[in-house]
């Protein structure tokens, strides 16, 4: 069955009105998202990030008495034996 003139342009009679559909989505999504300005009467106070914040270090917690009693690690003895191969990158 051989597709006629007229079965492509009754497609593209479907296909056009669909294309300005997304175009016009796409647009208005773009507006919302990059142009339009928030309102900052829509913002509620609790959810307003504060700007700055204090961070305190409490200190007194590394004179503890747990703290002291930790042992450090001795040291690990350097590698004794055979490194690798010469050459790495060669076949077996």
């Amino acid at each position: 069955m051989a597709i006629t003139f007229l079965e492509k342009r009754k497609r593209l009679q479907y296909l056009f009105p669909i294309l300005g559909v997304l175009i016009l989505i796409t647009v208005f999504v773009l507006w919302k998202g990059f142009f339009a300005k928030e309102r900052p009467e829509l913002i509620e106070e609790g959810v307003k990030p504060s700007l700055v914040k204090k961070i305190e270090i409490d200190f007194e917690t590394l004179k503890s008495l747990e703290l002291e009693e930790l042992q450090l690690f001795e040291k690990t003895p350097l590698y004794e034996g055979e490194i690798g191969r010469e050459n790495p990158f060669i076949p077996y």
